[in-house]
């Protein structure tokens, strides 16, 4: 006898739910609200577990439509809950199928659910589990959550290690979530960095793509800045890493003492007492 399993079932029919939400901004006031929108796309979108949600019982003969109908009703408050709406992101919601060979015993009370470890951004699934019936059954229902918005997109190739200025990439409306890397909405996130590997036109910028360009290589002689007050004591040595402005690299003295400092420039690393 064939017996359901119970995971997560591959092989979505791509059903639109539409939910309601505000229409997209313009790409004026997209740019001026980059970094509200960079920081919630950092942010975990939309993981709140489940709650409870109210549904007629399910037949024992299995109408696994009104399960996906209440996956769909928990969908968008979960997803105005985890911030979604709040960047003002434009969502799309796929919502696949179950397994039509399911048959399920008739519950009376159905709870869906984030399962840990996933969030509603990109592919993903929702729980559904009876609490209240003969037989306690847990299904997952896979969904896709698309979040449409502008970006920068590249017009052209860039080769690895170039430097990323302004005309090579111009706005478009993409979906942030195709790609689990975030993307970078405020042009100063990406202009003056170098490409982290080759990229190619149509590509959107995203945090992966872009590295700073190093202020000076491993082995560069550089001097070493220590201020006590007024006193400004400054020594030579020999980096023994990639310089990056703003970040931290070790040195080593001429007496052999290997200390670390900031990069403040080109030639200077200064270290705070």
């Amino acid at each position: 006898m064939w017996r359901p399993d119970p995971s997560y079932i591959e092989g979505m029919v791509h059903v639109q739910a539409p939910l309601s939400v505000s229409t997209a901004r313009r790409a004026a006031a997209w740019l001026a609200l980059g970094g509200v929108l960079l920081a919630a796309a950092l942010a975990s979108p939309a993981r709140a577990q489940g709650a409870l949600v109210p549904a007629a019982p399910v037949a024992a003969t299995g109408e696994l439509a009104g399960l996906e109908q209440i996956a769909r009703d928990w969908l968008e408050p979960a997803l105005s809950a985890g911030g979604l709406e709040n960047a003002q992101l434009r969502p799309e919601v796929i919502v696949g199928q179950l397994d039509s060979r399911l048959r399920l015993t008739t519950c009376q009370r159905i709870e869906p659910y984030l399962p840990p470890g996933t969030r509603l951004w990109g592919r993903s699934r929702i729980g559904l589990r009876c609490l209240e019936g003969p037989v306690r059954w847990n299904v997952f229902l896979p969904v896709t959550v698309k979040a449409w918005g502008p970006a920068w997109v590249l017009k052209r190739p860039v080769p690895a290690g170039t430097a990323l200025v302004q005309d090579d990439a111009e706005l478009a409306e993409i979906d942030w979530a195709e790609h689990p890397a975030s993307v970078l909405a405020d042009p100063g996130l990406w202009q003056g960095q170098q490409a982290a590997f080759a990229l190619s036109a149509g590509q959107t910028l995203r945090q992966n793509m872009v590295r700073p360009i190093p202020a000076f290589a491993p082995g560069t002689q550089v001097r070493v800045s220590t201020r006590a007050g007024a006193l400004e004591v400054v020594v030579t040595g020999q980096a023994l890493g990639v310089g990056v402005t703003g970040q931290l690299v070790r040195v080593r003295l001429a007496g052999g003492k290997v200390i670390s400092g900031t990069v403040r420039d080109s030639q200077t690393v200064e270290v705070q007492l």
